[in-house]
């Protein structure tokens, strides 16, 4: 069985939820979990989830989004994740490569989220763009000055040395389509060094569809592709590679086992 760690459901109708999903099980995905990017979302997240068994949900604020409304209080994002299909918290990081909302705001936020996760002790997902040295100072400020919390760089496009100061610190790095596009070397050098019980696989859908169908709307199903791909880079049977990844995912995100 694959997990897809990262997507977003929300982004297809109800229309075509039932086959979004069937595809994913004919691709032996047999769970997913939608992420939050917006509080006002959290109400939609959670229905997804108890609409779908293997469907499991987050809440957050995307990097994106912080200045759309007033920035959340860990004790708002805490209560919201007080729900049983809801098993982490996020998506909250930093994304300078857009630099949409002003830098300030965003870190704010996220240490917001990071307090969250050390309240609940659920996993922080993690967004990072072209942000790696912060992101790196507030993972370990806050690990200093609160204590240690879960947490996951999802679909990690990041140097080494992100992946190796979030390593150090506990943090488990998912890998999404971009470890298959074919100027994704720096990366697929990094999975193949990750640990193997820090090791998750994700879509993003429905962005960063892999190779071959880079270009068209990603969808669960797909993150089989993504875990070939990384069987490859690591020299492993693809059989090994889910069974090693769905065992980390439930290690991180113990709600949900």
């Amino acid at each position: 069985m694959l997990v897809d760690s990262h997507c977003h459901l929300d982004y297809f109708s109800d229309e075509e939820m039932g086959d979004v999903l069937a595809r994913a099980a004919a691709a032996g995905v047999g769970r997913l979990v939608t992420i939050g990017v917006r509080m006002s979302q959290a109400d939609a997240v959670k229905a997804l989830a108890e609409r779908f068994p293997q469907v499991w949900g987050t809440v957050g604020v995307h990097p994106q989004n912080v200045g759309e409304a007033p920035l959340a209080e860990v004790a708002e994002i805490a209560a919201a994740a007080d729900h049983p299909r809801i098993i982490g918290i996020g998506e909250s990081g930093l994304d300078y490569f857009y630099d949409k909302d002003p830098r300030d705001i965003q870190q704010e936020s996220f240490r917001r989220h990071i307090r969250a996760a050390q309240q609940t002790q659920l996993p922080l997902v993690v967004h990072a763009r072209s942000a790696d040295q912060d992101i790196a100072d507030i993972l370990r400020q806050e690990r200093e000055q609160g204590g240690a919390f879960p947490f996951l760089l999802h679909c990690f496009s990041s140097g080494r040395e992100l992946a190796e100061k979030a390593l150090d610190m506990g943090g488990y790095v998912s890998f999404s389509g971009i470890l298959t596009f074919p100027k994704s070397g720096e990366i697929r050098d990094i999975a193949r060094d990750v640990p193997a019980d820090r090791l998750l696989v994700e879509t993003d859908s429905p962005y960063l569809a892999p190779a071959p169908f880079r270009g068209k709307r990603n969808e669960p199903s797909y993150v089989a592709q993504t875990a070939r791909v990384l069987a490859e880079v690591r020299g492993i049977p693809l059989e090994e590679l889910a069974e090693l990844t769905t065992t980390n995912f439930l290690a991180l995100f113990q709600k949900a086992s």
